[in-house]
């Protein structure tokens, strides 16, 4: 803000820098797109280790790829992924909280699948007449507690909280009325019980050798002065005469007001109850001290459609077209559908998914390609697939199911991802992906090996092959895009030189949008010049391109001859980038010849 001096002195001004700095972008962060045995559906959600992963989307599973190759890219090195669950037919589980026999609230686990049907939800009465409390678990650890509720509220409050479930008021439900309690509740008290000198008797309902009959106060001694001590006395008793058996050491007892006890048993789905009671009037009504959530259905293994989903509605592959900071996109269960033709539609629809998102596809060589006959003649059947955005690898990997302890194949391109990763961070995007450092962590094999000679026959056509040598192990041995075979003669033939383009521009893009609607002349662009230069300089230094100066390795023009008058007239200011990018030394050859000895005369 301009300052107007009224008065004799000094007057400090503070004026906008020119600088504004562009940060490097994300390299590595890889989208899994696939089914799952749970998690939310359709939507991109970010995880940053196996473990995150196991806790969101239910970890390892025969019927998923997915899960596969997500593990073997965070062994390899992989630090961000994106998951994108494909599940059709997928519902959540269920369960309806009743009063009676009228049903009041209906609970759905917020994720569709079967790992819902583990669910369970307990229900306590507070003090008021209409108030309860929810307890809900899903068995692995996570459990929450929803307090003070009300018909009124519950469903609103649960939706807005909960993690696990969701919640909608069934239809015609009458107004005030509350789910039934679980476990079992008494009779309701007119005084305080005395249980001095009374046997109680307790069992876990169908147990014929359940029952214990403990007491809990002597004769003449003082009895509990509130309800609530009564139950902590009555807690302690259970839990002190039947060590060893769950359902009583378990136990939990609480009062409920003034009026009632409610005891829960520490064994899902058993219910403890009081045969023989006295005049302590603790038999009362009865119900599991959890409620179970069923019905959950799985889905089905995504086929042909699945896969493709819809660009408008953003299902499919097309969920991540509103997915920020995603570097490369991994198919792992592609591979898997049945016919080539369907496979090679939607790595094609994936392939142009990632030219218009800036995403480098990681695609893996068709099951069937199981010689390197079937893979030089299926090659020509993938030829819509082909593109600089997309490299291909071959062949399948073996590795060890940590479900079976057994051998088998899986497609590579998680843990081709993971070295990717690990790659940049190591030595940078403009490193290629492959040589003796891309070893590939817990492989046993692979389903193909591959000669110097048969690796010759492929490479000049764009297949990064997988080989296997003594000491190193299986290693990726090929950093070609699907634009890299020799006959194309494409300027993007090599993985690390597109990717590393892709960086550049994805960084450009995001700083700077600082320009648009700023006046068009010669101020901008020497703005423009400074960051921008400042940008690639810091890449140079950094070893990401060629030459030994900046003018050698890049050049950052804006100015009067990219920018005319009639650009300026429309509205456009033109920056031109131009980089010498780090080729991958492929060949590397060795002439050796005899030097004679001199012959002195």
């Amino acid at each position: 803000m301009a300052i107007t001096p009224t008065y004799p002195g000094v007057y400090i001004e503070e004026l906008p820098s020119a600088v504004r700095t562009i940060t490097t972008v994300s390299t590595s962060v890889t989208a899994f797109v696939g089914y799952t045995t749970r998690g939310p559906a359709g939507g991109a959600i970010t995880v940053t280790s196996f473990g995150d992963f196991e806790r969101r989307f239910g970890g390892l599973s025969a019927d998923s790829p997915l899960s596969y190759a997500v593990q073997q890219f965070f062994l390899n090195g992989g630090g961000i992924a994106v998951i994108v669950r494909l599940a059709p037919g997928a519902t959540g589980s269920t369960v309806t909280l009743r009063s009676g026999g009228t049903e009041l609230l209906t609970l759905t686990a917020r994720e569709p699948g079967t790992w819902g049907d583990g669910l369970r939800v307990s229900v306590d009465h507070g003090a008021t007449p209409d108030g309860f409390d929810l307890r809900i678990s899903d068995g692995a650890g996570n459990d929450e507690t929803h307090t003070g509720l009300t018909p009124a509220t519950a469903a609103d409050r649960i939706n807005s909280t909960s993690t696990l479930v969701t919640a909608a008021p069934a239809a015609n439900a009458p107004d005030g009325t509350r789910p039934d309690a679980s476990g079992t509740v008494s009779d309701r008290f007119d005084a305080v019980p005395d249980p001095a000198g009374t046997e109680i008797t307790a069992a876990v309902e169908g147990r014929d050798d359940s029952e214990i009959t403990f007491t809990l106060l002597p004769a003449g001694a003082t009895p509990p002065a509130t309800l609530q001590q009564f139950a902590l006395l009555l807690e302690r008793g259970l839990r002190g005469n039947a060590k060893g058996r769950r359902a009583f050491s378990g136990a939990r007892v609480r009062a409920i007001g003034d009026e009632l006890v409610q005891v829960v048993s520490g064994e899902p789905d058993t219910v403890i109850t009081f045969p023989d009671d006295g005049d302590l009037g603790l038999t009362g009504t009865t119900a599991p001290p959890g409620y179970a959530f069923a019905d959950g259905a799985a889905g089905t293994t995504p086929g042909f459609g699945d896969w493709l989903g819809n660009a408008d509605a953003k299902t499919g592959i097309h969920a991540l077209r509103d997915a920020d900071d995603v570097n490369l996109l991994v198919l792992p269960g592609v591979s898997a559908l049945a016919s080539l033709d369907e496979q090679v539609a939607v790595l094609a629809e994936a392939r142009t998914l990632a030219e218009t998102n800036r995403l480098f596809l990681i695609a893996d060589a068709p099951g069937a390609w199981s010689t390197l006959d079937a893979a030089r003649n299926g090659l020509a059947l993938i030829d819509s697939v082909r593109g600089d955005h997309a490299a291909l690898y071959f062949p399948h990997v073996l590795l060890t199911d940590p479900l079976t302890g057994l051998v088998r194949d899986f497609p590579p391109s998680g843990a081709v991802a993971g070295i990717m990763a690990r790659t940049d961070g190591d030595r940078g995007v403009w490193k290629a992906p492959a040589g003796t450092e891309a070893r590939i962590v817990g492989a046993r094999g692979l389903t193909v090996k591959l000669t110097d000679a048969e690796n010759g026959l492929l490479n000049p056509l764009g297949i990064n092959c997988l080989r296997t040598f003594p000491v190193v192990g299986p290693v990726v041995w090929g950093a070609r895009t699907l634009d890299g075979a020799d006959r194309l003669a494409s300027q993007w033939k090599y993985v690390p030189v597109r990717r590393t383009a892709l960086m550049i521009e994805e960084s450009l893009y995001r700083g700077t949008q600082w320009v648009v609607f700023e006046p068009n002349d010669e101020t901008l662009w020497g703005q423009i010049r400074l960051n921008v230069g400042a940008f690639m300089h810091s890449l140079f230094q950094q070893g990401a391109f060629q030459g030994t100066s900046p003018r050698q390795a890049y050049l950052v023009k804006c100015d009067r001859d990219t920018t005319t008058q009639d650009d300026i007239n429309r509205g456009v200011v033109n920056i031109l980038v131009g980089f010498a990018p780090l080729k991958p030394a492929e060949f590397v050859i060795i002439k050796i010849e005899q030097l004679a000895g001199q012959v002195e005369v």
